[in-house]
């Protein structure tokens, strides 16, 4: 078990949503796992998050979910807090995940309103307060819209935080204006816990008054993401446009290759198999970029390595 509980200070910082390495046939890669943790950690990281939308956790066997599970918190022991992704569409295999990754050791998890199901605010209200009721474990919420159709409101999130396992959220909707209303609504609750998925704007958030980034690219460049998270934190606005720069050319170069919706997830993993740390192997629906695509990638990411100077 970790080390971390409620107790401790509210999470803060950089918490990668990390990739699933993956064999061919969709199992679990254990021996680029092992590696991309310790890469991770070793960039100084302040928590990992597995089974997200980076992790591809929808297209992954339960198999696979919990093989990851059982390595990523057995590996990590009491470093870092693990975080766990437990978005399903029924809540009976969200608990089960849940309870799964408590016994595993995981100090949180985290999950979206469920997708497919037509919902209203007051249903996907008392659907968090019954998956809260019923876990052991404390509970970020998750707002993915773009994903799973559906914006959990301010209000709904101020509802759903007096609930004493409800301990955050995770905002993946790249509006402004939706994290400053809940840095507003929560300013006189500063231990609920608000970060930020998109890293363009991460910086920005933490001035807002934001926690930190669950950004993806810190998968590849941990020190820089952190160094950008101190920055902000720090208000050295010096040292934050110059990462900040790096961030928007990673962002320009890297998850931009091809016409796909999901470049971004190709370009993200395919990538990090060009230092070693995973396989491009991809969860069904996704597949890998055509060698074409591929040798435009490596030209971008030798690019960015040598020109904006990003240390691996």
């Amino acid at each position: 078990m970790t080390s971390f509980s409620l107790s401790n200070s509210p999470l803060r910082g950089i918490v990668p949503p990390m990739v699933t390495p993956l064999n061919p046939d969709g199992s679990l890669d254990t021996a680029s796992t092992e590696k991309l943790i310790e890469h991770l950690i070793e960039g100084g990281v302040h928590g990992i998050f597995i089974l997200g939308t980076t992790g591809e956790f929808s297209g992954l066997s339960y198999q696979t979910r919990k093989d990851l599970i059982t390595q990523t918190c057995q590996q990590v022991g009491d470093r870092i807090p693990v975080l766990v992704g437990i978005t399903d569409v029924s809540i009976e295999e969200s608990i089960r995940l849940s309870e799964f990754s408590s016994a595993a050791g995981a100090y949180a998890v985290v999950a979206a309103p469920p997708f497919y199901a037509n919902i209203d605010q007051e249903e996907l209200a008392r659907y968090y307060m019954q998956l809260a009721d019923r876990i052991s474990l404390p509970l970020f919420l998750y707002n993915m819209p773009s994903h799973t159709k559906l914006t959990i409101e301010v209000n709904t999130v101020t509802r759903l935080s007096s609930h004493q396992r409800i301990i955050g959220l995770k905002d993946s909707s790249a509006h402004a204006v939706y994290f400053q209303s809940l840095c507003h609504a929560f300013q006189d609750q500063p231990d609920f816990v608000l970060m930020v998925g998109p890293e363009e704007m991460m910086a920005e958030t933490v001035l807002m008054g934001g926690f930190g980034g669950v950004c993806g690219g810190a998968n590849l460049f941990p020190k820089l993401y952190v160094e950008l998270y101190d920055a902000a934190a720090g208000r050295d606005f010096e040292k934050m446009r110059a990462c900040q720069h790096a961030v928007m050319e990673i962002s320009k170069n890297i998850y931009q290759v091809g016409q796909y919706k999901s470049s971004y997830m190709k370009g993200l993993k395919t990538s990090l198999s060009f230092l070693g740390l995973c396989q491009p192997h991809f969860a069904a629906p996704l597949f890998p970029f055509s060698e074409t695509e591929v040798r435009e990638l490596r030209t971008r990411f030798d690019r960015i390595i040598s020109e904006v100077k990003v240390s691996v």
